[in-house]
């Protein structure tokens, strides 16, 4: 199951916590595409995987926004 998650306008922390509250819902093995415009995200959302244990499958500059792909941690 895949879940879209546009979190541009948004900046430091709000785009992780987002990220966190909406993973928290999904499965293991699951995946969260975030799309993001806050420069800080490059830093934070890999941060964020790397703690909670989450793999980051992907990040891509897409225009202005960088969208990332990060499969829920579990077992």
């Amino acid at each position: 199951m895949t879940q879209e998650l546009d979190a541009t306008g948004l900046l430091c922390p709000l785009p992780v916590l987002k990220a966190r509250k909406r993973l928290m819902a999904l499965s293991a093995g699951d995946v969260l595409q975030i799309r993001t415009d806050d420069p800080a995200a490059i830093v934070d959302v890999p941060h964020f995987c790397n703690e909670a244990g989450h793999t980051l499958v992907s990040s891509q500059q897409d225009g202005a926004d960088m969208v990332w792909v990060i499969q829920k941690a579990g077992t």
